[in-house]
C-alpha cells in the first residue's frame, strides 16, 4: 500500500475503493468485500445516496476506525455555510462515524464558498481532519485558494489514461493539492479493457489493463478510485505495487490522452443545470 501525505499532516491511501453507482442494497457487502481484500480508503458522497450503507460497513468490519480513510462530500443541494454545515452533521450520522478523514466540496457550484467555510468550523471542531474540493478546474480551483487563503488538501477529478489532466495537475502540484482521480477506467469507454497498447505492456508484466492503467495514474502522481462489485476484481484492482511501469511504458500510454472529459462538460449550461437538479430527482 501506498500512502500520499496531504498538506494537513493525514496519511492518505494511493487506492481507494469507490462507491458511485453502487446500489444501497449492495453497498454494504461490497465495502465489506473490498475493506477484507485490504483497501483502507473508501470513497462515497451525498449525492451517492449511500452514506449509510458505508457506515453499516465500516462499523461491522471489525477494522478499528482509525485504519480507515473515509471520504465524503457535500453536494449542490446542499451548498452554503449553515445547510452545509447541517449536511456534515447528518452525513457523519449516516457514516456512524464521529468524524470524516477528508470532506469534499462535490462540485464547483452553488455557494460553495459558504461550504468551504462550513467544512472549516467542521474540521476546528474536531468532526473533520481534511478538507477540499472534488471537480473544480484550474480557473475555479485558482478563484477560492487566492481569494480565502486556504489550499484544498485534495482535488478529485476525472483521470484517466484518455483524460490524464497533465496541465491542470501541474497547477495543483504548485499549490501543493494532492489529485485523487475518478473514473480510472473510463468506465470502459474507447475499449479501455482491450486497449492493444495497454495489453502489449501489461503483457510484460503480467498485468491485465485495468492494473496497467491505474498503475500509469500512480506513477503520474495521482491517488485512485476504481470501482467494481466484484470482488475478484476488487482482488486485482488492489494488486498494483509490485511492479513498475518503465519509461517507455509511460510514454507509450501518456501518447493515448485525448484532453478531453468523455463524462461532462462544467461549461455546459445543461449539464450545469442537470447537475443542480440532481438531487432533487433522486429525492
Amino acid at each position: 500500500m501506498d500512502y500520499v501525505t496531504l498538506n494537513t499532516g493525514a496519511r492518505m491511501p494511493r487506492i481507494g475503493y469507490g462507491v458511485f453507482q453502487i446500489p444501497p442494497k449492495e453497498c454494504t457487502q461490497c465495502v465489506l468485500d473490498a475493506l477484507d481484500v485490504g483497501y483502507r480508503h473508501i470513497d462515497t458522497a451525498q449525492a451517492y445516496f449511500n452514506e449509510a450503507e458505508v457506515g453499516e460497513a465500516i462499523a461491522t468490519s471489525g477494522i478499528p476506525r482509525e485504519e480507515i480513510f473515509l471520504t465524503t462530500k457535500v453536494w449542490i443541494s446542499n451548498a452554503g455555510e449553515e445547510k452545509a454545515y447541517a449536511s456534515i452533521l447528518e452525513s457523519l450520522k449516516k457514516l456512524k462515524t464521529d468524524y470524516i478523514d477528508l470532506l469534499l466540496i462535490h462540485q464547483p457550484f452553488g455557494d460553495y464558498y459558504g461550504t468551504y467555510r462550513a467544512m472549516q468550523k467542521a474540521q476546528r471542531e474536531g468532526l473533520v481532519k481534511s478538507y477540499g474540493v472534488s471537480n473544480f478546474f484550474p480557473d475555479r480551483f485558482v478563484d477560492l485558494v487566492e481569494c480565502t487563503g486556504i489550499v484544498p488538501a485534495v482535488n478529485q477529478i476525472e483521470g484517466h489514461v484518455f483524460n490524464q489532466q497533465v496541465k491542470a495537475r501541474n497547477i495543483y502540484a504548485r499549490y501543493g493539492t494532492a489529485v485523487v482521480a475518478w473514473a480510472p477506467f473510463a468506465e470502459g469507454k474507447r475499449n479501455m479493457f482491450r486497449n492493444p497498447v495497454i495489453a502489449k505492456i501489461g503483457k510484460q508484466y503480467g498485468k491485465s489493463n485495468a492494473q496497467v492503467a491505474l498503475r500509469f495514474l500512480l506513477q503520474s502522481g495521482m491517488s485512485v478510485l476504481p470501482k467494481s462489485v466484484h470482488k475478484a476484481r476488487m482482488v486485482e484492482n488492489f494488486d498494483i505495487f509490485n511492479f513498475s511501469l518503465s519509461i517507455e511504458d509511460m510514454q507509450s500510454i501518456a501518447a493515448l490522452d485525448g484532453g478531453e472529459s468523455l463524462f461532462i462538460s462544467h461549461t455546459d449550461p445543461d449539464m450545469v443545470k442537470f447537475l443542480i437538479d440532481y438531487t432533487k430527482k433522486k429525492n
